[in-house]
């Protein structure tokens, strides 16, 4: 027969019925239950006033926790989670920081536990932190305005059925959303339209990273120039690319995807004019209220800056040393030198190259700062190679292209 189990509340009644047998002193039944006598007459205390429950277990939690978040505030954080659902505890501290500092809020981690507790937090599988590009050889942005990146958001269908293309260009030093149209298509003329409205608005950067794709590249191009990169250099503008298939390289700009899409296209509008009000709104959130985790969760209008470089009102020539010989491409791409033509690209018909002179036998065919390749005096062949003279932000001599790969071009 197995022992039987005593529950802490039957060797209670047991005390207290020994304690009433008054058969032994209050001392040798504590010993004997192995309790203190201060417990022992704590006991008796609660069985004299409130009877045979009073030896039932009783919660242990205080009757009062100072550092609980009061109903006010945990119904304001609940309030701004549901205005900005996309934000974390970190940024909804930062933002009630910002705009009350006389206040004392409670703790990030606090907040992630109301969140929770109120079905507000959804499991998340784990992702890298977004990457800015400069670990892969590209331009690391030192000031606003040193690095625009542009790219098109994932094409979806409006409520009316049409597809809508959304253009991002984002600064890639403040994380300032300096633009976000809403497109009918990835044509050269409406992105071109968005970036001169851009250039206007806030001035000229150094450099414009994009994707490979068009409007921006073009695989059969030397180069891989496009009109819009070709545009870009004549304004003093250092286009670069990302390597192709490797949308991680510009890892910020996706992540603005991921937050676009969830706020903007989770349903999509019924209308254009619609789906752009939505966008407006975004970019207005996005860069006046949204603490950024890469700004020390500051707004990213706090760290932009327009651009000292004004738009101009005609395209400036392209500028070559003294002894360039500078050559006019023809209509259909070809450049000529001591009579011999060598094609180009037909993107560049019209432009001016200049051809300059490096050793004995060599020269080298440069579109601005841009080389394109050498001529080798012998032979007259042009052979591709392409690479930067120097940039603004990496004076380097000879700096080469990256990801811009050299592409096959046949001399004439």
């Amino acid at each position: 027969m197995p022992w039987k189990e005593i529950t802490q509340v039957e060797q209670r009644r047991s005390f207290i019925h020994a304690v009433f047998l008054r058969r032994k002193t209050m001392a040798q039944l504590c010993a004997e239950f192995q309790i203190s006598e201060k417990t022992g007459y704590k006991w008796v205390r609660r069985y004299l006033r409130e009877g045979d429950q009073s030896l039932e277990d009783r919660s242990h939690a205080p009757h009062t926790i100072p550092h609980r978040m009061p109903a006010e505030t945990a119904g304001y954080f609940i309030a701004l989670r549901g205005q900005h659902p996309t934000w974390g505890p970190r940024k909804l501290a930062a933002y009630a920081a910002a705009h009350n500092e006389a206040r004392r809020w409670p703790a990030a981690s606090s907040i992630g536990a109301l969140l929770k507790q109120a079905g507000l937090v959804r499991q998340r599988r784990f992702r890298k932190a977004a990457n800015t590009g400069t670990g892969w050889g590209l331009t690391r942005p030192e000031a606003p305005n040193a690095v625009w990146s542009a790219d098109f958001k994932g094409e979806f269908r409006l409520g009316s059925g049409p597809y809508c293309y959304p253009l991002t260009v984002l600064d890639a030093f403040s994380r300032y959303l300096l633009g976000c149209r809403a497109l009918e298509s990835t044509q050269t003329r409406d992105t071109l339209a968005v970036f001169r409205q851009l250039f206007r608005d806030h001035g000229l950067p150094a450099v414009i990273r994009t994707d490979n794709g068009a409007p921006f590249g073009s695989s059969s191009a030397i180069a891989r120039l496009s009109p819009l990169a070709v545009w870009w250099i004549r304004l003093g503008i250092r286009p670069e690319r990302i390597t192709p298939g490797h949308p991680q390289q510009n890892g910020a700009h996706e992540r603005l995807h991921r937050t676009l899409k969830a706020e903007t296209a989770r349903p999509a509008s019924s209308t254009w004019r619609g789906q752009q009000r939505r966008f407006d709104r975004f970019r207005e959130s996005y860069n006046f209220e949204r603490p950024h985790e890469a700004l020390d969760l500051r707004p990213p209008s706090t760290v932009y800056a327009p651009s000292p470089r004004a738009y101009p009102s005609r395209l400036p020539p392209l500028e070559y040393a003294n002894g360039t010989d500078v050559r006019r491409v023809t209509s259909i791409g070809q450049a000529c030198w001591r009579g011999t033509y060598f094609f180009l690209s037909s993107l560049l018909a019209g432009q001016y190259v200049g051809i300059e002179q490096v050793t004995e036998h060599r020269w080298t065919v440069a579109f601005g700062p841009l080389i394109l390749g050498h001529i080798n005096a012998i032979t007259s062949v042009f052979e591709p190679a392409v690479y930067w003279k120097s940039s603004p932000l990496n004076p380097v001599h000879d700096s080469p292209l990256n990801p811009v790969h050299d592409s096959p071009i046949n001399p004439v």
